[in-house]
């Protein structure tokens, strides 16, 4: 039974070797405990305060880059717009020197048919008036095989030239 009620001197020991460990306690643990818990405290309020500033950081970096893309796609769009309008002006470009080309060519042949059709119509002159000649002449000599058609014909040649 002694085990189940302690004696009273035990008791007085236990609380004095309690106070004592207490005291003990209370100037060399409790103080940099309790410090070192405020040192916690103020850690992970100031990991707090660290951690709303970055997220308001990153909610203003992400406006930013927003703000940041909407400028490239519109910068992109612009070099888009510029590319198009550039291809379809050197389109154009290349269309009008196209056409002004084929003109020229146009010009240039129908120039050179217009010289050619003149080569062979003086040409086909000079060979008509040669064949004329000859037959002319053909016809001439046969007719004029004889003196008395010779005669005949310098006869009424000279009263033609005459009546003229």
């Amino acid at each position: 039974m002694e085990l189940i009620k302690p004696a009273i001197g035990l008791v007085f020991w236990m609380i004095v070797t309690f106070a004592i460990i207490f005291l003990i306690l209370k100037k060399y643990a409790w103080k940099p405990i309790l410090g070192m818990i405020k040192e916690r405290e103020e850690g992970i309020e100031k990991a707090l305060q660290s951690a709303e500033q970055a997220r308001q950081d990153m909610h203003l970096l992400k406006s930013s880059n927003e703000k940041i893309l909407a400028e490239a796609r519109a910068e992109k769009d612009a070099m888009l717009k510029e590319a198009r309008d550039t291809k379809d002006a050197i389109i154009a470009e290349a269309h009008a020197k196209t056409k002004v080309d084929t003109d020229r060519m146009l010009a240039q042949a129908r120039e050179a048919i217009n010289t050619e059709k003149l080569a062979a119509i003086t040409e086909l002159k000079a060979q008509v008036a040669t064949l004329s000649i000859d037959i002319a002449e053909k016809i001439l000599k046969e007719q004029l095989s004889s003196e008395e058609k010779q005669k005949t014909l310098t006869s009424n040649l000279v009263k033609e030239v005459t009546l003229n």
